[in-house]
């Protein structure tokens, strides 16, 4: 059964290693920190900074959310077995309980499945760029805001 938490310390370096196995599978996406500087920086930056939570698969960590304090989401990643399955919009609606206001996230243009998954959670598009992100690749800026009167997600 999968639960949704915060996330722990210890689940830092599984949060890592999906985001890692993400980039080297997907052939648009330009490899420009090593893995370790990946684990690093979830280490030193997304865990200190942020609220993270994770998908626990019956101990088994099948993806993550990084919601930061001004409810931007900095990651949201679902392990390459886990996909399809939920834990994605699972993991998204439970960033949309917790934050405060509207949220806003970057995607790839190239991330097409990404776009969709976004649109279909009733996110907006608010720009693009031409790819003023580390990677150089064109991005694209998201933003959701919760329904006057209506419902948490």
């Amino acid at each position: 059964m999968t639960t949704i938490r915060a996330a722990k310390l210890r689940d830092m370096s599984d949060c890592a290693a999906i985001v890692n196995a993400w980039i080297d599978t997907t052939e648009w996406m330009p490899r420009v920190h090593t893995e370790e500087d990946v684990a690093e920086y979830y280490q030193d930056i997304v865990f200190a900074k942020y609220e993270v939570f994770v998908a626990d698969d019956d101990g088994a960590i099948a993806g993550m959310v990084a919601l930061s304090p001004d409810n931007i989401v900095n990651a949201l990643y679902v392990h390459r077995n886990h996909r399809g399955n939920g834990i994605g919009k699972a993991l998204l609606d439970h960033a949309k309980q917790e934050a405060t206001g509207p949220i806003e996230l970057w995607t790839f243009v190239e991330n097409h499945g990404a776009q969709a998954f976004y649109l279909r959670e009733g996110f907006s598009e608010v720009r693009r760029t031409d790819g003023d992100n580390e990677e150089h690749l064109p991005d694209i800026l998201y933003r959701w805001q919760r329904p006057v009167g209506g419902p948490h997600p």
